[in-house]
């Protein structure tokens, strides 16, 4: 039997764990690689608190600012750049609060053990001072030092894994405009709403990612999700599995996949009604109950693997049309990692 449904969210709630997300950020130590430091290793770190929504590659004009007295070859272009963790290219389309989720080990913030509930219900996971602690911070089940440290290669670019950038910022653009449409698209059974945005409207939208600016990504993000005269019919979300549940033998591996990315992360889609048969709302639960039965058997616990969103762990109650608008990454997408409970 699905969970039980509670009364909708307000819209003030929604409003509110969308700000939340919105402000949540990590801190950065980000060194140059030994193979492209003329002193070695001997270089100074860049450090920064960056948002979770945003794009690592948004920093490469500054990194290489940073970095230039210390490169080996001080012409190499700043897209020309990449970066990794623990030799794990970090993928550009991919927004760092997503990679961190995926590559970093931490343990998710627990907003609600054994599920049930709407996601304003408790929003620690989604806020800037409680989603990832501080280094030295021994809350709860956090055992991670902070901050996240990456490193910044020029050269020996892995070109099986990542898709070069351009001077330009145009390869970056046309990802992100391919995802809204991709979710557009799922959400409508048709791209006509995002195809339909003004070029001003469809401006807005980039600098609004550019510049991580809340208020001016509403402005057009309202008309995508309430367009006229339609009825929105699905939720788009990736869930994204390691390896061990990717290759699972119970039924996973029957599911389509959209890539095998880097650091062995298989990314799973399917779409998802707003409603059950039964008319009841889709929760977390139950959409993942059915895109992942031998992974989440159960509709109302995380028996075998918990869903982490935004770093926090996402109550398998929680409405997932709510969820859709509250917590979106700014592509459209939920964006939910996988996390295999030993």
């Amino acid at each position: 039997m699905p969970p039980t449904p509670s009364s909708p969210a307000p819209a003030a709630a929604i409003t509110s764990l969308q700000q939340k997300i919105w402000h949540g950020s990590l801190p950065l130590e980000i060194r140059l690689a030994a193979a492209d430091c003329r002193t070695y290793d001997q270089s100074d770190p860049y450090l920064i608190q960056y948002p979770r929504l945003s794009y690592l590659a948004f920093l490469l004009p500054r990194l290489h600012a940073f970095f230039s007295s210390n490169l080996i070859d001080a012409e190499t272009p700043p897209h020309s750049a990449w970066l990794d963790f623990e030799g794990v290219p970090l993928k550009w389309h991919y927004p760092l609060g997503l990679l961190y989720d995926l590559y970093s080990g931490a343990e998710p913030v627990h907003l609600q053990r054994g599920g049930g509930g709407h996601p304003h219900e408790d929003t620690r996971g989604s806020t800037a001072q409680h989603q990832v602690p501080r280094a030295g911070d021994t809350e709860g089940d956090h055992h991670e030092v902070l901050p996240w440290r990456l490193t910044i290669h020029y050269s020996e670019f892995p070109v099986d894994q990542l898709i070069p950038l351009d001077g330009e910022g145009k390869a970056l653009q046309d990802s992100f405009v391919n995802a809204v449409k991709e979710a557009d698209f799922i959400r409508n059974g048709t791209a006509r709403t995002v195809m339909g945005l003004s070029m001003e409207d469809s401006e807005k939208l980039w600098r609004s990612v550019q510049t991580h600016d809340l208020q001016l990504f509403n402005s057009v993000n309202i008309k995508l999700l309430n367009p006229p005269g339609m009825e929105l019919r699905h939720v788009p979300v990736k869930f994204y599995l390691p390896t061990s549940s990717a290759t699972d033998p119970a039924g996973a591996d029957t599911i389509p996949e959209e890539t095998k990315a880097a650091g062995h992360v298989r990314v799973v889609q399917s779409l998802i009604p707003l409603q059950l048969p039964s008319k009841q709302p889709q929760t977390l639960g139950t959409a993942l109950n059915s895109v992942l039965p031998s992974i989440f058997p159960s509709r109302r616990n995380p028996l075998l693997a918990q869903p982490v969103l935004h770093g926090a762990a996402v109550p398998m109650g929680a409405n997932l049309a709510e969820l859709g608008r509250a917590a979106g990454y700014l592509d459209g997408f939920l964006h939910v990692v996988v996390v295999m409970l030993a």
